[in-house]
């Protein structure tokens, strides 16, 4: 029933052995190519009233409530790959030279890197205080808005930072951080994007 909307959406459990569902092939991504990531097609599946998983018309009220926990999940991703993409460039800054001193003895190199780091912690910081909430059963929904914003922010810049830190060397396959560039910007875009976080944020701000 197209007018009731949102309350007209339920969810289904939908066997991939039943007729006329089948899988496509593996989308080729920009990043997080570990993850494979295909379409599921359905031509002209019937499931029964037995597969309706909760109660019919709850499909979109389910489906937002994995989402709101969902963005924790994503924030921890990407704060563990703002850590990758610093923890692993930071050896070259040590060891690799120019003008007679380490890349690291350059305070403007220093500066970017105490900022990077700084803003890692404070998203570290706003995971926990989500994950706190959700696991003593208080509302938790705008924190963990608050935390994917921030952390797929900081993973971004984390991660174009370390490419500009190895100069030339960055831009190729033979340090990780091209990889984390690639990856963090599914941070932004999926588990609802980073403007729809920032709409949740401002409806409680409100």
């Amino acid at each position: 029933k197209p007018e009731l909307k949102h309350r007209g959406i339920t969810c289904f459990i939908v066997d991939r052995d039943m007729p006329g569902v089948s899988i496509g092939p593996p989308e080729d991504k920009l990043g997080i190519r570990a993850s494979s990531t295909c379409p599921v097609i359905l031509d002209g599946v019937r499931v029964p009233k037995t597969a309706i998983m909760g109660e019919q018309g709850k499909g979109y009220k389910y489906a937002m409530e994995i989402l709101n926990e969902g963005r924790i999940g994503i924030a921890a991703q990407m704060l563990g790959l703002a850590e990758g993409a610093v923890e692993t460039t930071l050896p070259y800054l040590m060891e690799r030279k120019a003008f007679g001193q380490r890349l690291w003895d350059f305070q403007a190199l220093q500066h970017q890197v105490a900022e990077v780091t700084t803003r890692i912690e404070a998203a570290r910081l706003m995971i926990y205080n989500a994950v706190r909430l959700k696991q003593n059963g208080q509302s938790f929904i705008k924190e963990a808005a608050m935390a994917k914003y921030f952390a797929t922010d900081v993973a971004a810049q984390a991660s174009s930072r370390s490419v500009e830190w190895l100069g030339g060397v960055g831009y190729t396959k033979a340090f990780p951080a091209e990889k984390f560039y690639r990856d963090c910007k599914i941070g932004a875009i999926y588990e609802g994007t980073n403007n729809i976080q920032l709409n949740t944020i401002a409806k409680f701000v409100e």
